[in-house]
């Protein structure tokens, strides 16, 4: 594994270090609007702005990839996600705050399809899959990490933003000192979200309440933590739990669905992260509420591999990536929808609230799963599709799970 990434290894470097300094702004600024006594609604309104801004970048920055290549997209949005990390510092407006969240969420997104289509480009053959894995790993690992850096720098000065901002602008160094050249941006409309309902309800239905489920947590996870009493030290530590928890359980989850019937293993992991995250709203994130933080990021993270995966079930080879582009448009909304949804939930019942409300949504997830169950057929086993972890970035991601198309060259050899 290790030796196909080492020609990818500056963007990989560029994913884990930009993570670090970008992964831990959602919470940073939960943290700080909670702190100068903004309500959860605010807050769930430029939780939903940073969602919003991730949907727009994934459909808009592939355009100006076209136009200047990968490297001056990457240095531009890196450069623009840079500067409003610090203009957050300068002023604490939360329609300001809001534009500035927005904006980054473009920015992560530009990000996203620069390096994911590069990545793409430069994989080949049976390190495919490798590539993917490493780029995954980058990435949570980064996202977790970051967390921590709130220990080193607390969240009430402007110093975390600084570090943030210098952490995000290194990131440009692996990719504009590297000799790889940019490949030419090769993009594919996704399938219509009816087709793909119709293909399969399942994916369709648990993708969107996945979306809900984790933008509501990752916008309002640290309000429901201070709310609580946690320390910005206890607050990062669970947030890094439900992130790092939400890798770990990916893959062997993931194996579980190739070995039986996959709408079973998606039924059990949402009854899984429905009681986990119900038993967090009546026990709080502290103790065993770490396990249960755990639980409930493993199983609420693998849910959207496991769905993208039930569909390329039922779809034709041509039909993959295009499906998927769909189910990461379906999953995009559903993030941006679920912070200000759950907030008004906080806003009436108090913190328990946010857990309350992500129990719901994935026992309704388990409920629609045993009527599919009943009302659908089963896919027999030799027609089920080996499973692969996914992040839910871009459809460029995807295409690391599948070979690249023969060359005509190819083709007679």
């Amino acid at each position: 594994m290790i030796a196909s990434l080492v020609p990818v290894r500056s963007l990989l470097f560029a994913i884990l270090i930009l993570m670090l300094g970008a992964g831990f702004l959602t919470t940073l600024v939960s943290i700080r609007l909670q702190a100068s006594g903004t309500g959860p609604l605010i807050i769930g309104l430029i939780a939903t702005s940073y969602f919003a801004g991730l949907a727009a970048g994934a459909v808009r920055v592939g355009r100006l990839v076209a136009r200047i290549g990968h490297i001056r997209t990457f240095t531009v949005v890196v450069a623009l996600l840079s500067a409003t990390t610090l203009a957050y510092t300068l002023n604490a407006q939360p329609l300001l705050w809001m534009v500035l969240r927005f904006i980054d969420g473009c920015c992560v997104a530009g990000v996203y399809v620069c390096l994911e289509s590069w990545l793409n480009d430069r994989a080949e053959g049976p390190s495919r899959g490798s590539v993917l894995a490493g780029y995954m790993i980058a990435l949570y690992l980064g996202q977790g990490l970051g967390q921590q850096l709130l220990n080193v720098v607390g969240a009430v000065s402007a110093t975390p933003f600084v570090l943030a901002s210098l952490l995000i602008s290194l990131s440009v160094l692996p990719v504009a000192l590297t000799r790889m050249s940019g490949p030419a941006l090769q993009t594919s409309a996704a399938l219509p979200i009816r087709r793909l309902y119709v293909i399969s309800p399942l994916a369709i239905i648990g993708v969107a309440l996945t979306g809900v489920v984790l933008g509501a947590f990752y916008g309002l996870g640290p309000v429901y933590a201070g709310d609580l009493g946690l320390s910005v030290s206890r607050t990062a530590g669970f947030m890094t739990v439900v992130i790092l928890g939400g890798v770990a359980l990916q893959w062997p989850l993931g194996r579980l669905s190739d070995r039986f019937d996959r709408r079973t293993v998606i039924i059990l992991t949402t009854a899984a992260a429905a009681i986990s995250a119900f038993a967090l709203a009546l026990t709080g994130p502290d103790g065993i509420g770490l396990v249960l933080a755990g639980v409930f990021g493993g199983t609420a993270f693998a849910l959207y591999p496991l769905c993208v995966a039930h569909a390329n079930d039922q779809l034709a080879p041509a039909e993959r990536i295009s499906a998927t582009g769909g189910l990461v448009l379906v999953y995009s909304l559903g993030a941006a929808i679920g912070p200000l949804l759950v907030s008004a939930a906080m806003a009436l019942t108090g913190p328990q609230g946010l857990f309350h409300v992500l129990a719901v949504l994935a026992a309704s997830v388990f409920g629609f799963g045993l009527w599919r169950r009943m009302v659908g057929d089963k896919v027999p086993a030799d027609m089920q599709q080996a499973y692969q972890p996914l992040p839910r970035t871009t459809p460029f991601a995807a295409e690391l799970t599948a070979e690249p198309a023969a060359t005509p060259s190819d083709a007679g050899r």
